[in-house]
C-alpha cells in the first residue's frame, strides 16, 4: 500500500467531527498521485453523501458543462482530484447547505495536498475554497471571480455551480461569456487529447 493510498483509506474512515453529521460521516474524496486538474470545492451535498460519488448532482452537472467535460472524464481520479473542504455532508441550514465543518480541512488538506504534485491547474469554488486557496483576494465572490486572470493559468476562481447561484450568473454574464471559453481550452491543454 503506497503512502496515498493509506492516507486515504485513514480519510475514508474519519470520524473526526461524526457527533455533528445529521447523516453521519461518509467522507467524499477522489484524487490519484498522477491528477492534473483540482477541483476545490466546498463539501458534499445530501445526494453527494447518498451516492459516496462527488458532484453526482445538478452541481456536478452544471460544472461539467462549464468545464466542457464529460462524465468519464470528470470521474477518473488520474485526471481530476476532487477536494472538498469538509469531506462529509454538514447537515441542511435555512438558506442551504451548511459550512463545511471545520475540522476536516486542517486535519487532512495539507496532507493530501502534498500528493499532488502533477496538478497543472486548480478550480476553486466557492466562498469556503477561496478563503484557503486565495486568502486576500477580494471581500466579495464577485471580486474574486471578476480577479481570474491574477493567478491565470494556474488556479481559477469560480462560483460554486449551484442553482441557488443563478442570480449571480445573470448578474454577471461575462462569466459565462469570457472566463468559461478560456477554461475550457485551458483544461484541454491540461488534459491532452482525454479532455
Amino acid at each position: 500500500m503506497t503512502a496515498l493510498s493509506s492516507l486515504l483509506s485513514d480519510v475514508r474512515a474519519c470520524t473526526l467531527c461524526a457527533a455533528h453529521l445529521p447523516l453521519g460521516p461518509r467522507p467524499v474524496v477522489q484524487m490519484s498521485a498522477s491528477s492534473r486538474i483540482l477541483i476545490a470545492g466546498q463539501a458534499p451535498g445530501r445526494k453527494v453523501h447518498e451516492t459516496g460519488i462527488p458532484f453526482n448532482d445538478v452541481s456536478g452537472n452544471r460544472l461539467r458543462e462549464w468545464l466542457g467535460i464529460s462524465r468519464e472524464v470528470f470521474y477518473d481520479e488520474t485526471k481530476l482530484a476532487i477536494l472538498g473542504m469538509g469531506f462529509c455532508f454538514p447537515g441542511t441550514g435555512k438558506s442551504g447547505d451548511l459550512p463545511p465543518r471545520p475540522e476536516c480541512a486542517p486535519a487532512w488538506r495539507a496532507p493530501l495536498l502534498a500528493h499532488l504534485k502533477n496538478v497543472q491547474l486548480t478550480l476553486v469554488l466557492g466562498q469556503y475554497a477561496m478563503a484557503y486557496h486565495l486568502p486576500g483576494r477580494g471581500k466579495t465572490l464577485t471580486d474574486i471571480v471578476t480577479g481570474w486572470r491574477r493567478d491565470w493559468p494556474l488556479i481559477v476562481p469560480l462560483p460554486h455551480p449551484s442553482p441557488r447561484n443563478q442570480a449571480w450568473l445573470k448578474r454577471n454574464p461575462w462569466f459565462e461569456q469570457e472566463l468559461l471559453p478560456v477554461l475550457r481550452l485551458r483544461i484541454t491543454e491540461v488534459l491532452g487529447d482525454g479532455a
